[in-house]
């Protein structure tokens, strides 16, 4: 009578232990960014399941109802780019495009397909995101897009240099919000567009965050190398705030980009086999990635956490006559 009860308190004690080590973050920022996509690149896990494209996709009210995991996963993260173009109504034909916060170029080269006369630059923090762009970007004969290491706050470009600035889901990584959205309005031209997708936190207002509130979202800054969240309301005010934006509207695309999180879990499930051949180390990487996503898609679900969207246009250089 003592085993079974004894084996009983073991799986216990095992689920107690497992679930303390996994609600304990393991990659708090420290100026870390870089050397995290560094890993994620090199290992392959990622690129795998998510294609070119490491950001959410997009699902229609019509794909929702018939289940999103008919959905090809890949395909959706390429219809999110399709539908940020499209929302961000930038000009027809933008010469020069920033892709900031690139990855490992996906977007670039998606924006390099649909505007073959545009130059298109990707920026990252990361040297290996920059080589494997660049070898994709090769085996997809298309000379009109670059990528280069460089800091999204200490960019290098002169003034005035982009006719389009586009930021998907690279804003949750930055430490300076403000100076981040400074950035990219100086490098942006007059009469250009910005549009910015990333993940936000509900502003506070008169609700302020609960204890499990700010537990949860301090899970989710230091599981995945974030600084801190910003309301999708605080970004406008940045925005607004540079004096040199117009036009500035925002959107909430919880309900579009949700099923990803558990979408990207499936698909995981469905094709296991690169993270089985990948040995220990990658599988308890993964597990602690399916904990993450689990607790993402809750905190989008229950309105913790926003899918901000954001655009503007430059403002006109005044020229005075003598």
């Amino acid at each position: 009578v003592a085993t079974p009860a004894i084996a009983a308190a073991g799986v216990l004690a095992l689920a107690a232990g497992t679930k303390y080590i996994l609600d304990r973050p393991s990659r708090a920022y420290d100026n870390n960014v870089g050397e995290e996509y560094d890993a994620w690149t090199e290992e392959g896990v990622l690129e795998y399941y998510w294609g070119e494209h490491i950001h959410l996709g997009y699902y229609t009210d019509e794909e929702r109802a018939k289940g999103y995991k008919k959905k090809d996963f890949i395909e959706a993260k390429k219809d999110f780019v399709y539908e940020m173009l499209k929302w961000s109504e930038c000009e027809e034909k933008p010469a020069r495009i920033l892709d900031c916060g690139c990855g490992i170029g996906g977007t670039s080269r998606l924006l390099a397909k649909n505007f073959p006369d545009s130059k298109v630059t990707g920026i990252t923090l990361s040297p290996n995101q920059v080589k494997r762009g660049t070898e994709l970007a090769k085996e997809q004969n298309l000379p009109n897009v670059e990528f280069k290491v460089m800091n999204a706050l200490e960019m290098e470009f002169e003034d005035n240099t982009f006719d389009l600035v586009w930021a998907c889901e690279s804003g949750e990584h930055m430490p300076d919000k403000k100076k981040y959205v400074e950035s990219m309005t100086r490098v942006l031209k007059p009469g250009g567009s910005i549009v910015i997708a990333t993940w936000c936190q509900r502003e506070e207002g008169n609700s302020p965050f609960t204890e499990d509130d700010k537990e949860n979202l301090r899970f989710l800054y230091e599981e995945w190398a974030h600084p801190y969240f910003v309301s999708k309301e605080e970004y406008v005010r940045l925005m607004e705030g540079t004096g040199s934006l117009e036009k500035v509207k925002t959107e909430d695309w919880v309900k579009e980009t949700i099923d990803s999180w558990r979408h990207s879990i499936w698909v995981g499930v469905w094709d296991p086999w690169i993270v089985v051949f990948k040995g220990p180390g990658i599988w308890y990487k993964t597990v602690r990635e399916i904990v993450t996503l689990e607790r993402m898609h809750r905190a989008f679900d229950r309105g913790l956490m926003e899918y901000g969207m954001m655009k503007g246009k430059k403002k006109a250089i005044d020229v005075k006559e003598d």
